[in-house]
Formats: structure tokens, C-alpha cells, sequence
């Protein structure tokens, strides 16, 4: 009966903080709208950190309460389930073109955050000059971001003369703040029930928090990238997809790991198993599906194949060979 109560709101965790991002995003979006903010700086800032929250929140809670194992295999495991599992679906169903300059840079910046997460691991742990190095990579993300979008919208402006923004109602004030209110507290509060149950489950089945933490808390916590996966095949946006899958894996590992060590108050120690396995799969899948794309300027089904092979083997290893 207990464990049942545990994997219950466990559940419950995973649906609040789904729920609570999904209000938070669409209220923030709005916030930032109606203040003036051209929707593609929107989208390069509040949108991509917004949706990256209950990662974000998982891990620091996870590594406050010094489960260190969990904060690290959520954000690492969340890398590993986008590129392995969810941008495998959408080349999948939807190979496509990929202009070299619209990806180029995040793909470096991506792949160069993987390979610090693998050096941190063969280190044994993420130092301060480790977690200073992640934060510069993010904040070179960000200007990016910003940048490209500054330049999208003058591209495509033909005049100076910006169009008078209607006052908001106050009905649609009341229900956006709402939304606000109501998704950030869904989401702390599933990311509290998610650490809470996601380690009493460890404790109930005899594994590993890290087990846990790379599985069905990173597959859990990545349902949002999921869900817009799955939208942008239904529009025939693979772009919206990719992109999408790109910011949220350079957030993941350039501001979640930093600042779970921040937290933790000393340098955040990984695991031998997560250095042998979790990290070097997590550069891996980021490396099949990002280095040839950078030639070919395409992504192929070849390697959605691929990305979900690896992506299925590294699971049957993680549970069934390095159960620590």
C-alpha cells in the first residue's frame, strides 16, 4: 500500500509539473507580450529557460537535500532522453533540411558543454572553475539567442513604425496572473513530490537514486520537449523541434549542473558510474546527431535510428548491467 502511495505521487509530481510549466510558459509569454517584447526574443529567453524549470527545479532540490546522485542524472539523463528518444522521433517521422548557420553555433555550444560534463566526470567532480566555465557557455547561448532573434526582427520589419499594441483586458490580466501563480506553484510542488517519492521509489525497488534520476525523472521532467516534439510533427515544424531539443539541452548542462553545485555549497561529485556510462552516452548521442548535420546540412532517418539504438541500449545498461 505504501508503495503504491509513493508511485502515486510520484505520478502526481510528473502531472504538476507538466501542467504547472505548460501555464507557466503560456502566462510568461504573455507577461513579456504585452510589455512590448517581440515574440522571437520571447521565445530565444523566457520561453527556452521556462521550459527547462522543472529540470531546473528538480535537480537543486535534488542536490539541497544532498542527493547529489539524482540532480546529477536528471540533468544529464534529460540531455540523453531529448537527443536519444525525442529528436530520434522527430527525425524519424520527419527528416529534413538544417541551415548550417541557424544551427551551427548552438550545435558547437551544445557539443562543447558535453564534452566539459565528460572531463568534469573524469575529474570526479564539477569544481567552481568547472561550473564558471558552463556559465560562460550559457550566457554565450543566451546573447546568441537574443542576437539572432534582434536580427530576424529587423529583417523582416519594412518600417520603423511599430503598430499600436491594444490595452489588455482586465479579465485577461486576472487569468494570466492566475496561470502564473498556478504554474510555478504546480511546478515546485512536483518537483518537490518527484525528489521526495523519486528516492523513496529507489529505496522501495533497491536501486540507485541514479537509476532513478536518469530514467523516469529525466524522461518525466522532459515530457514538455515531448509534447512540443509531438506538436511540431503534427504542424510539419521540424525546426520548432530541433531547436527546441537544442536550447533546452545547452540550459540542462550549462546552468543545471552550476547551480545544483552552488547549492550543494562544494563542488558537486559525480559518480564512477555516472562518469562511465551517463556522461560519455549524453556526448555521444550528441555527437550522432549534431556532427554530421554540421557536413550534410540535413538530419537523415539514419540517424533517428541510430539516436534511438543508442538511446535503448544505454538504458537496458543502466538497469540491467550498472545497477549503482
Amino acid at each position: 500500500m505504501e508503495l503504491a502511495l509513493v508511485i502515486f505521487l510520484f505520478l502526481v509530481g510528473i502531472v504538476f509539473i507538466v501542467k504547472g510549466g505548460d501555464y507557466f510558459v503560456d502566462a510568461a509569454s504573455w507577461i513579456a507580450e504585452v510589455s512590448g517584447i517581440p515574440k522571437l526574443i520571447i521565445g530565444a529567453t523566457i520561453v527556452s529557460l521556462a521550459t527547462t524549470l522543472p529540470e531546473m527545479l528538480v535537480s537543486v532540490m535534488a542536490a539541497a537535500q544532498g542527493k547529489v546522485d539524482m540532480a546529477i542524472g536528471n540533468a544529464v539523463g534529460s540531455v540523453t532522453a531529448n537527443i536519444g528518444l525525442i529528436m530520434a522521433i522527430s527525425v524519424l517521422c520527419m527528416p529534413g533540411m538544417a541551415k548550417r548557420k541557424d544551427y551551427l553555433r548552438k550545435s558547437v555550444l551544445m557539443l562543447a558543454a558535453a564534452v566539459m560534463v565528460v572531463l568534469s566526470g573524469f575529474l570526479g567532480r564539477m569544481g567552481t572553475a568547472m561550473a564558471v566555465v558552463m556559465m560562460i557557455i550559457f550566457a554565450i547561448f543566451m546573447g546568441d539567442n537574443i542576437l539572432q532573434a534582434k536580427n530576424s526582427v529587423t529583417t523582416r520589419t519594412d518600417s520603423t513604425r511599430e503598430i499600436k499594441r491594444p490595452r489588455p483586458e482586465r479579465r485577461e490580466i486576472i487569468i494570466n496572473i492566475i496561470k502564473f501563480v498556478v504554474g510555478t506553484v504546480g511546478i515546485v510542488w512536483g518537483a518537490d513530490l518527484l525528489v521526495d517519492n523519486g528516492s523513496e521509489l529507489a529505496r522501495f525497488i533497491g536501486i540507485s537514486e541514479r537509476i532513478i534520476g536518469v530514467t523516469v525523472i529525466a524522461v518525466g521532467t522532459s515530457l514538455p520537449e515531448l509534447i512540443t516534439t509531438i506538436t511540431a510533427i503534427v504542424k510539419k515544424e521540424s525546426s520548432l523541434s530541433v531547436g527546441n531539443i537544442l536550447g533546452a539541452n545547452i540550459i540542462d548542462l550549462t546552468l543545471i549542473l552550476p547551480v545544483s553545485a552552488l547549492v550543494s555549497g562544494k563542488a558537486l561529485p559525480i559518480a564512477s558510474a555516472s562518469a562511465m556510462l551517463d556522461l560519455p552516452a549524453c556526448l555521444l548521442v550528441g555527437g550522432v546527431a549534431l556532427i554530421p548535420t554540421m557536413f550534410t546540412q540535413k538530419f537523415t532517418r539514419l540517424q533517428g535510428v541510430l539516436l534511438l539504438g543508442i538511446y535503448i541500449a544505454y538504458m537496458v545498461l543502466t538497469c540491467a548491467v550498472i545497477g549503482v
